[in-house]
Order: C-alpha cells, then structure tokens, then sequence
C-alpha cells in the first residue's frame, strides 16, 4: 500500500512539473510575441517618421516656403500636409477636388470646414 501511495505522489509531482512547464513555456512564447509585435509598431513608427521627414526636404527643395502661396491645383500631397492643421486624409480630399478657381472653393464645395479654411486661407492659392 505505501507503494502506491508513493507512486502516487510521484505522479502528483510530475503532473505539476509539467503544468508549471507548460506555462512557462506559454509565457515566453507570448512575452516573444509582444516583444515582436513593439518591434514592429516601432519600425512602422520610424518608418512613418522617415517618410514625413523626407517630405519636409522635399519641400525645402522645391523651394516652396511660408512667404510664397502654396497653389492648391499644383500643389504635392507631402506639400499639402506641411500646412498648418492638414492632414493626409485633408489632403487627399483636396487633391481630389481640382481644380479650384479660388481658394474660397474648398469651403464652398465643403472641402475643408470653415476653422480648417480659416488656418490656411493666407498660405494657399488657386492659379
């Protein structure tokens, strides 16, 4: 009978080290994971960076400044964003507007809302 029981605790013991195995296994496989996955959100987030930082040289290239209206039927989407207050998804809506007689046009055709016009409204033109 002490046999037994002493198999019996054995089995016990080794059931346990297999459950608490399992889950440390388990734990390094998701802290993997999410060490994976900050990697990647950093790397979109740098790239994202990268991508916004080669606009503004882009623009400094191209010569364009605060002092010159931008042309809104001419004007590069990276060259829109660096406005005050627009976004990509702004700029895009503005893209796909042209051509405008006037700069009064994106508020007007609902473009741009009226405080988004009023922020740009000196910076830009429709030639």
């Amino acid at each position: 009978m002490w046999k037994e029981v002493i198999k019996m605790n054995i089995l016990k013991n080794w059931t346990v080290f297999a459950i608490v195995l399992v889950a440390a296994l388990t734990s390094c496989t998701q802290q993997q994971q999410n060490q994976r996955d900050v990697r990647e959100r950093t790397a979109e987030a740098t790239a994202e960076a990268r991508n916004d930082a080669n606009a503004v040289v882009e623009g400094i290239r191209e010569g364009w400044d605060r002092s010159n209206p931008l042309d809104l039927n001419t004007a590069k989407r990276d060259q829109l964003m660096s406005l005050p207050g627009m976004s990509a998804a702004d700029a895009d809506k503005v893209i796909a507007g042209r051509p405008y007689n006037e700069v009064g046009d994106l508020m007007s055709r609902h473009i741009l809302s009226k405080s988004e016009y009023e922020r740009i409204r000196t910076q830009v033109t429709a030639k």
